[in-house]
């Protein structure tokens, strides 16, 4: 009965370091690597903590560009399209920034990256609940 008890913790464990660990999507935009990290996962319909991970071709972290996301969800009978936008800020080696995903369903995002006068964008989509 004890081993049970162990293996059954375990798997509890386990479970809540998935979950903690928030909603990822990797993509390309342009010649960066970027990973968003959402800090729930699912995202819900509230305010949601962003995290932008932005690296050069070389591997390198960037840490000289200006990201803004911009958020939206498209119109629907009786309702008009939501446009959003925020800027995230550099803080230790991530941007931050949070995004009020103001009622469930699916948004569309793009993280715009502005280095050397140059932008690049990445862009999808996600289920809030």
């Amino acid at each position: 009965m004890k081993k049970f008890a162990i293996i059954g913790l375990v798997l509890l464990l386990a479970a809540g370091a998935a979950y903690a660990k928030g909603y990822e999507v990797q993509r390309k935009a342009g010649e960066y690597d970027v990973t968003v990290t959402f800090d729930r996962n699912p995202p819900t319909a509230s305010d949601n903590a962003v995290s932008v991970a932005i690296k050069d071709a070389a591997g390198y972290i960037v840490k000289d560009a200006l990201v803004k996301i911009e958020y939206s969800m498209p119109a629907m009978q009786g309702m008009p399209a939501m446009n959003y936008k925020t800027d995230a800020v550099l803080k230790g080696e991530e941007y931050k920034a949070t995004l009020g995903l103001s009622m469930s369903g699916s948004w569309n995002l793009a993280v715009k990256i502005t280095r050397a006068g140059k932008t690049s964008t990445m862009k999808f989509t996600v289920d809030a609940k």
